[in-house]
């Protein structure tokens, strides 16, 4: 076995060289932390010994908590299989009656990511009401898959893949008279949201807005889909967001959180109705859409671990600690010029940036005008880097790099959440005097 030592002196470099240097280009030109050696406490330590907080949001528990590790190696240490010839798992039947029972659904389908659960609504849509049309909404980020890249946003993560998946109409954010024109021609077969647009900026939809479309997909026949791959398992102040809709998405896709961080697991909930009209055909329809690892029982020990963490008293804190971290930067950076607003529910929330009036902090000058001209602006990367020489790890968001996605760990302290404050006054005030 290689020792995990040698891993971690010669295994950043090699990443460089066989998998994606631009990744790694870019981690170097904006100062981001990646020569990451160990977690503990929930934080990430570089090779001098800095602390990190991750504020990106994949690991909703904190790096490696003890509860799903231990889940995880205790099902290692079994004699149990991680894997069912039949597809007939057991701990697949138990974590799916436990998700079915906090959300009301009544079917789940298991899979790796959440490109492949968006892809499982789509298949399950078309089949189950014979209809070619998607919908989603301009700004989206459902995954990376070819049906979940033809609802992509325009730009890098979708244009050099088309021609894509036909039958996909991409709506005006917000936009009811749109929605209800599309769903007027009778061909939909489902609409594709996200509660909250992720990576366009930290969007939530308006209220009229779901109202509509909570309306016109149950008037006309069509599923309605959410996306709560970033929204959900308690992110939101909701275990999921939707539930407070005035009616249950027909399906909702969940990831990222659910493995706790340690293993990839995801899963499409939907009522049996609908999975009775899709796959109920014979027994060879049952396993028309199928995948060999969603079900592997190593994910479902982590996801049912991380399960066990997020309980109603968890979540009503993150509500209560995103409401006071929303109210906080409000307060601290609101005289700042370059400060907009905070955008967000729960611990999803989003720093939206005025560009810096100043021809050095421009893309243009950093050597990227290609960038500038997709429209891209060079506030949030300063203010990530400047963040990350204070321990706090933040992305701008994917879409729009005016706005920093600030999306710390469940269980962060409230002196932890003091100090991000404190450094985003900080680091925004120099950013501001230098322009």
């Amino acid at each position: 076995m290689t020792p995990p030592a040698d891993v971690r002196r010669g295994g950043f470099d090699e990443f460089a060289e066989y998998v994606n240097p631009r990744i790694v280009r870019r981690a170097r030109l904006t100062g981001e932390p990646f020569r990451i050696v160990r977690a503990q406490d929930g934080r990430l330590f570089d090779e001098s010994g800095r602390a990190y907080e991750d504020f990106h949001g994949v690991q909703a528990l904190g790096h490696r908590h003890p509860a799903v590790t231990a889940a995880v190696s205790a099902y290692l240490e079994s004699d149990l299989p991680s894997w069912y010839p039949s597809r007939i798992h057991p701990h697949a039947g138990r974590l799916a009656r436990t998700l079915c029972e906090r959300t009301g659904y009544t079917n789940a389908y298991f899979t790796c990511s959440g490109s492949e659960a968006v892809e499982a609504a789509l298949k399950l849509a078309r089949a189950a009401t014979r209809r070619p049309r998607l919908l989603c909404l301009e700004g989206a980020y459902h995954g990376c898959g070819v049906g979940s890249t033809a609802l992509m946003a325009e730009g890098p993560f979708r244009d050099p893949f088309g021609p894509h998946l036909p039958g996909v109409t991409a709506l005006p954010f917000g936009d009811v008279h749109a929605l209800a024109s599309a769903f007027g021609q009778g061909d939909v077969g489902a609409v594709v949201v996200e509660p909250i647009q992720g990576e366009a900026g930290v969007r939530a939809l308006p209220g009229e807005y779901v109202d509509a479309l909570c309306e016109l997909s149950a008037a006309h026949g069509a599923l309605l889909v959410a996306d709560e791959v970033q929204t959900g398992l308690g992110r939101s102040g909701r275990f999921l967001m939707s539930e407070a809709w005035p009616r249950r998405p027909d399906a909702v896709v969940l990831a990222k959180a659910l493995g706790g961080g340690l293993v990839p697991i995801s899963v499409m909930l939907t009522r049996r109705e609908w999975f009775e009209r899709a796959y109920g055909g014979d027994i060879e329809d049952g396993e028309a859409h199928n995948t060999t690892w969603g079900q592997n029982a190593v994910g479902m020990a982590a996801a049912l671990a991380t399960l066990d963490l997020v309980t109603a008293d968890l979540i009503e804190r993150i509500r209560q600690a995103g409401d006071r971290l929303q109210r906080d930067l409000a307060a601290a950076l609101g005289s700042c010029p370059l400060f907009v607003e905070v955008r967000g529910a729960g611990l999803m929330l989003g720093l939206a940036l005025r560009p810096p009036d100043h021809p050095w902090l421009s893309l243009e000058h950093f050597g990227f005008p290609e960038l500038a001209e997709k429209g891209r602006t060079v506030v949030a990367p300063l203010l990530c880097h400047r963040l990350a020489r204070r321990g706090f790890f933040t992305l701008p968001c994917a879409h729009d790099w005016s706005v920093v996605r600030v999306q710390p760990r469940f269980f962060v302290d409230d002196e932890t959440l003091a100090a991000f404050v404190r450094a985003c006054r900080e680091e925004l005030d120099h950013l501001a005097a230098l322009s």
